[in-house]
């Protein structure tokens, strides 16, 4: 048992394979046992949302992989002490793989490796590279310029609201990206930002879904864990983008489109590089290219013109010929005046990974 009481033991699937055996001869198994492979979740896996996103990629992964992986989850586990005590107790019982999926967890996750460093350890959005540790994420930013443009086009007041969990580089760069989508059509849009400084707090993301709306937002974005904006936009008739997972179950009316991750794809090569001897420390940082984020599940109020648009510049995006941080036209400025990307410049990975500004056009401050 897991002493982390918050934690919950999702599931652990996939048994070794059986062999029979003769009562004069037995047989000596040869084949080589699956690879354990652990996950651990930030919040509860609920029907859509970031958990639920690494929940299907554990799943495409293990039936990828049939009888190669034995797989086990543990999810709503707090960043901080809880954390290392789940990873620890996970690579002390034997599991020779750990994906770690919160940026939060990284430390923890890196603390763990030293102490154990026959096992692997891969933690999804962190920076942090060891021997034993992996680090991978998805290009979020991709995404979120697409569903700008969305916005930007669907809004009558020009006006987009988004509520966001802590100011992180990754989330910076996603609330910088949609604001630069928007603006691609409506030079005028605004963005006004509600920082929570939580993942996972479904009343206060309603709350500041409200507050947005009452303040002129007539679509909604986010990059917090449930699907409570969405409901919110729905409630209250008003449009939102969908993030981590399709939403139309809450929103079917609100929802324009989902920026999605796949991360199934990720987590079998990971887990089969690991099987055959291959797994390597590595950085990944994958977006529309390699198929981790994709707009998709279009909903009711989106022109299909607006639809063929966005999808026309997803396609633009894969073929590298639209990059959202790229300043092709005139400088790109903060939203205190700060020239961040000169005219003819495109940011670097590393600078990306370094944000700490907001776009012009944002209403809000990184703090």
């Amino acid at each position: 048992m897991y002493k982390n009481l918050a934690a919950t033991l999702v599931a652990a699937c996939v048994v070794a394979p059986s062999f029979a055996q003769s009562a004069a001869t037995p047989t000596v198994p040869t084949t080589t046992p699956p690879l354990k492979a652990a996950f651990v979740y930030v919040t509860p896996v609920l029907e859509a949302g970031w958990t639920r996103q690494h929940e299907n990629g554990r799943l495409e992964m293990q039936k990828a992989l049939a009888g190669k992986v034995q797989s086990t989850a543990v999810a709503n586990v707090p960043e901080g002490p809880d954390a290392e005590r789940v990873i620890r107790d996970l690579a002390a019982n034997g599991h020779q793989l750990i994906f770690t999926t919160s940026f939060g967890y990284m430390d923890p996750t890196l603390r763990v490796a030293k102490e154990f460093p026959q096992v692997k350890f891969e933690n999804v959005t962190g920076y942090k590279l060891a021997d034993n540790v992996a680090t991978g994420n998805a290009r979020n930013y991709e995404g979120r310029y697409l569903s700008g443009i969305a916005a930007g086009r669907m809004s009558k007041t020009g006006v987009a609201g988004f509520v966001a969990g802590f100011p992180i580089p990754e989330v910076l760069q996603g609330i910088n990206a949609f604001t630069l989508g928007m603006r691609s059509v409506n030079p005028k849009a605004q963005v006004k930002v509600v920082w929570l400084n939580a993942w996972f707090d479904p009343p206060r993301e309603r709350d500041a879904a409200m507050t947005l709306m009452d303040q002129g937002a007539d679509v909604l974005s986010f990059q917090v864990a449930t699907t409570a904006v969405m409901a919110a936009a729905q409630e209250r008739g008003k449009m939102a983008i969908a993030f981590h997972s399709d939403m139309r179950k809450d929103g079917p009316d609100a929802q324009l489109l989902a920026v999605t991750h796949q991360w199934g794809g990720y987590y079998t090569q990971r887990a089969k590089a690991a099987l055959e001897g291959r797994w390597k420390s590595a950085d990944t940082w994958g977006g529309v290219k390699e198929g981790m984020v994709r707009v998709e599940a279009f909903g009711p109020k989106l022109p299909a013109a607006v639809r063929d648009e966005v999808l026309a510049r997803q396609q633009q995006m894969a073929q590298g010929k639209l990059q959202p941080f790229a300043a092709l036209q005139a400088d790109v400025k903060d939203n205190q005046g700060q020239v961040r990307i000169p005219k003819g410049v495109q940011l670097t990975d590393t600078q990306l990974r370094q944000m700490d500004w907001l776009v012009d056009g944002v209403q809000g401050s990184v703090r």
